[in-house]
């Protein structure tokens, strides 16, 4: 055979990697010869010594000769159509057979794929862009595309060409989109992006949408597909579509599942098969532990989120991240489940297993910035990507981090499809979006002249408001029942109002002040409590401003702030008790629950991400009792609907008294949505109990006492009211009947009316 007519400038670009599309050249070409159309095929074949073209359906072989270089190959074949032919490659001593995968030239991605991704409104990108087993031409293989507009070039770096990235070099589409299909690889797969500027400068980064990433230190993506797992909870799947989560529980545990409790490194980990996988020992843990793994930490955390009675399980970040220390919020791969804990399939089933226990899945996400880690998204082609170059833009110093550029269609895609992703790929119920402060505002934690004011010349980031805005539509417009929770620490207003309505989107807000107020509240002395009534009563002056949570989160037990109980006044009792009151306020207040692991049972150090929790304290006696103490309370308020469905509308919630400062005394009544039952909740903040305590309410009868904080089954005193008080015809509080009740010392009374027992008693 003959050979090809091809300029050795354009061997060159693809010898020295400087070709942004190899298909322009390699693979197979009609070409003109001798008055007839013939094939021309064409390789780039590093390592190898000669190259065959192989015909199996015709059973022939075309030998490959090198003219302008030593490894790149060329014949010309006459045949009248040339498909799925393969290359016989020798190397050293060995040989194989392997399709070309630059015959393959039809792209998976189609122009309005790119037009919709090019706009920002790709919503699913993520079944485009990443690694994606498939079958091209009736062979199996895997399709890579990456988005690297600015880049001169991209190869793939992979165990199937030796990390070589002259093999496999990719084609740029018009919107700066590489691609290129590898046939016979599949999943499992490890690969990385070879990305070269316009200088020649060379960076292997992670795939920004690849599935799964090798455990850390390691940085390879992983070929994987998510789609093979078969899910379990279509009934709890149909049930949220056609529930509204405000008007229902939400008592959320909040969990840090590297430091929930730790394994034997002695002790192997269970693969689904039976068998055991090999070990993986963690470092920075204490010598001889290791993490569990999702479908370990299904076995045992799920029937104790289950015993203690929460509806949600909210996990500090999941995805992929280089750092333990960080608590996952330094994310580099949004798209993976952190390989800590196992596979994608993995996470899966704990999800699953998560939603047929009747527990909802939360899990923190962190669009507000990201690590400078070399693998990850900084700088990702060469230059600023997804970040601003301008760092009084794009940087923030105190974390040492990068912030997106909402403002770039492709960056903001990529964020709002992920969101969507989680909902879609793992079937979570809720996210909970960390550090939304960081992202509305240009100056937040930056000095004067190291931040940029908006186009209006205001402090507020405009392009991140849209972003918020975006992802809250799209994710409630495809999973109806879900939660979108900010934590966002300002007065920015309608944080949790719907988009049509200009505010931002989510359907609740953390509420910040009521935490701080709290918490400065509690950690006084009793005695100065009654100078401070407005701590307690404030949040009721802008609770329907906004759907709010109430949380008391991993913030607040680290970094010398103490644990829940260190932070109480008094002695051991006095400070187990103040618990006691603080979490029953919390529960008895308007507004969803959040609280960290550990505060259910009294931990007294702060939290340690490295170390397991300290279960030896439910030895003793108090600490097991304040753990019964949570499980009771957050069955009572699942089983109360006076305590949660109205938790956003003004007739769910009414003051008794909220001026009784010289005693730190409050009542309140609760209201439910769909009857007219009631609870009326009354709060002692000191130790001093009071006997004949006299709360006005609105109807004649009998109330039962339905909760005592300082019940002895919970280490209290059992002061309380033998089981419930009749009225008396005494107005009190502007109400015509009242009751005489004993107040225990920092205790909580939730009473509600025995209609029935009123109605036989009073004929």
């Amino acid at each position: 055979m003959s050979m090809t007519t091809i300029a050795p400038e354009q061997v060159n670009s693809i010898v020295w990697n400087q070709h942004n599309d190899p298909f322009e050249i390699l693979g197979s070409h009609p070409i003109e010869q001798d008055g007839k159309t013939v094939w021309a095929v064409r390789a780039y074949l590093p390592n190898a010594s000669a190259a065959w073209v192989v015909l199996p359906e015709q059973r022939k072989e075309y030998p490959m000769q090198t003219v302008h270089h030593p490894h790149f190959f060329e014949c010309t074949i006459d045949t009248p159509e040339l498909a799925n032919y393969q290359l016989r490659i020798k190397e050293g001593e060995h040989e194989r057979v392997t399709y070309d995968p630059y015959a393959f030239r039809s792209p998976n991605l189609t122009d309005f794929d790119l037009h919709l991704f090019s706009e920002g409104n790709h919503h699913r990108i993520y079944e485009k862009l990443g690694a994606h087993p498939t079958v091209i031409g009736g062979v199996k293989g895997v399709y890579f595309a990456v988005w690297a507009p600015n880049a001169r070039n991209v190869s793939l770096l992979g165990d199937f060409n030796l990390w070589d990235g002259r093999k496999h070099q990719m084609r740029k589409g018009p919107t700066g989109v590489w691609e290129l299909f590898i046939p016979e690889i599949g999943v499992g797969e490890h690969y990385k992006y070879e990305i070269k500027n316009f200088e020649g400068h060379i960076y292997e980064k992670s795939d920004p949408y690849g599935f799964q990433q090798e455990p850390r230190p390691k940085t390879a993506s992983i070929v994987t597909d998510l789609d093979s797992y078969s899910w379990d909870d279509e009934s709890w799947m149909e049930k949220r579509r056609h529930t509204d989560p405000l008007t229902q529980p939400v008592s959320v545990y909040e969990v840090h599942l590297g430091s929930w409790l730790h394994a034997s490194s002695a002790e192997p980990a269970k693969l689904p098969n039976g068998e055991t996988e090999p070990v993986v020992i963690v470092s920075e843990l204490k010598p001889g532990a290791r993490f569990l793994t999702y479908r370990e930490l299904a076995d045992r955390l799920i029937p104790y989120i289950k015993e203690l009675g929460y509806t949600h399980i909210e996990m500090l970040p999941i995805a992929e991240h280089p750092f333990d220390g960080s608590w996952g919020y330094q994310v580099t791969g949004y798209y993976a489940p952190t390989s800590r804990f196992g596979t994608p399939e993995d996470f899966m089933y704990f999800v699953d297993k998560c939603h047929q226990n009747d527990i909802g899945v939360i899990v923190d996400w962190v669009p507000g910035h990201f690590p400078k880690d070399g693998h990850g998204l900084a700088f990702f082609d060469g230059s600023h990507l997804y970040e601003h170059a301008d760092p009084r833009k794009g940087e923030h110093k105190e974390w040492g981090t990068l912030v997106f550029n909402y403002g770039r269609h492709e960056v903001s895609n990529f964020l709002a499809a992920n969101a969507l992703f989680w909902f879609d790929k793992y079937h979570i119920d809720g996210i909970r979006v960390d550090a939304v402060a960081s992202m509305l505002y240009n100056d937040y934690c930056r000095k004067p002249g190291e931040w940029l004011p908006n186009k209006y010349g205001g402090r507020e980031n405009l392009e991140a408001a849209d972003f918020l805005r975006q992802v809250n539509h799209i994710i409630f417009s495809y999973f109806p029942g879900i939660l979108s929770i900010a934590e966002e620490s300002t007065s920015w207003p309608m944080v949790s109002w719907p988009t049509y309505t200009g505010g931002l989107g989510f359907n609740l807000k953390w509420d910040m002040g009521w935490m701080h107020d709290m918490l400065d509240y509690f950690s006084m002395d009793p005695w100065f409590r009654q100078f401070h009534q407005n701590n307690i009563t404030f949040s009721m002056w802008y609770n329907h401003t906004e759907n709010f949570m109430l949380a008391l989160s991993h913030d607040e037990v680290v970094h010398g702030k103490s644990n829940i109980i260190g932070k109480m006044p008094g002695d051991t009792w006095q400070k187990l008790a103040n618990i006691r009151c603080l979490f029953s306020y919390m529960f008895a207040h308007p507004g969803k629950k959040t609280m960290f692991m550990s505060m259910e049972f009294g931990q007294w150090s702060e939290w340690n991400a490295w170390a397991d929790l300290e279960w030896h304290l439910l030895q003793h006696e108090g600490h097991q009792q304040l753990k019964t103490f949570f499980r009771e309370l957050n069955h009572l308020y699942r089983s109360e609907p006076v305590l949660y469905t109205q938790d956003f509308a003004e007739p769910g919630f009414e003051w008794i008294d909220c001026s009784d400062n010289r005693h730190s005394v409050v009542s309140f009544i609760r209201r439910d949505k769909d009857s007219d039952d009631f609870a009326i909740v009354v709060c002692n903040f000191t130790p001093q109990p009071h006997s004949h305590y006299r709360i006005g309410v609105p109807q004649k009868g009998f109330y039962t006492e339905l909760f005592n904080s300082d019940a002895r089954q919970y280490g209290g005193s059992n002061m309380g009211n033998l089981g419930g008080k009749w009225t008396d015809d005494w107005s009190s509080h502007s109400r015509p009947y009242s009751l005489d009740l004993c107040l225990p010392p920092l205790g909580v009374l939730i009473l509600k009316l025995d209609k029935k027992k009123t109605a036989e008693m009073m004929g």
